[in-house]
């Protein structure tokens, strides 16, 4: 639980209820005003997957649109983001524009009579990412016992797909119908996807892949052998090098390059 639900007894409910039901949300803070402004430091909002305030308070709407286009943005990228609404002129004295972005602060306008400058801090508060181990064998149940202690949701087949969360999974069949398993998870268009097994062995089931009809550039997209080449021998060990590799690959995608978003309310 982040400090944020902690504070708020309504906040926390209603962002437990959002977590059982796997739906994305963040939290919104004032963390500084200078002028006059309706809402204080410390004010809290719980928001919605489409940026819409579900419970708490920010003040009023000459924050509304910066913060939604904030909150969209974090669920996005999965990081945090810090937005600053400001008057024109403020702007101006600042050398910035809305829209803009210099140390880590985003800037928007803000258009109402009050003139007032509200810093807010955006929390996204995403489902974990799926991962899906599919077969039996011993490496499997190696990984599938280390997962959750990485905060990995398990699961033996690929889910629906859901709003925000990546989806990986990691074909460990080892002869048992490997090929069923390789169309079922490319099937899914998962976030990504490891075979555990040799790449002489891989690169025969990719002929009989795109003789099937799969497109080649999905089938290359599969990393075999999976896991990261740190010399593991036993069942255990190669789960270990796998995990690794997946969580390098969750972290990569979500430290991946922000797209630019203007931000600026009337």
């Amino acid at each position: 639980m982040t400090p944020a639900e902690i504070m708020s007894t309504d906040l926390a409910e209603a962002a437990q209820e959002l977590r059982a039901r796997d739906e994305p949300f963040a939290f919104a803070t004032i963390v500084r005003t200078a002028g006059a402004t309706a809402a204080k430091p410390g004010a809290k909002a719980l928001l919605s997957a489409d940026g819409t305030i579900l419970h708490g308070w920010l003040g009023g709407g000459c924050t509304r649109g910066a913060v939604k286009r904030a909150a969209l943005q974090a669920l996005q990228d999965g990081a945090p983001q810090l937005i600053s609404v400001a008057p024109e002129d403020l702007l101006a004295e600042k050398g910035v524009s809305a829209g803009d972005e210099v140390d880590g602060t985003r800037f928007a306008r803000n258009g109402c009579p009050s003139r007032g400058t509200v810093d807010i801090f955006i929390e996204p508060c995403l489902p974990l990412p799926q991962l899906t181990v599919m077969g039996s064998s011993p490496v499997a149940q190696a990984l599938v016992a280390l997962a959750p202690q990485f905060h990995w949701a398990v699961t033996a087949a690929p889910g629906a797909e859901k709003p925000h969360q990546q989806r990986f999974i990691v074909i460990a069949t080892q002869g048992q119908g490997d090929l069923d398993a390789l169309k079922s998870a490319l099937g899914s268009r998962p976030t990504y996807a490891s075979f555990v097994g040799s790449a002489r062995k891989f690169a025969t089931l990719a002929a009989k892949l795109e003789a099937a009809g799969i497109a080649r550039p999905l089938i290359d997209q599969v990393k075999a052998p999976a896991g990261l080449d740190l010399g593991a021998v036993t069942p255990e060990e190669i789960a270990l090098s796998i995990l690794a590799e997946l969580v390098q690959a969750r972290r990569s995608a979500m430290t991946a390059p922000q797209t630019d978003t203007a931000t600026e309310t009337t």
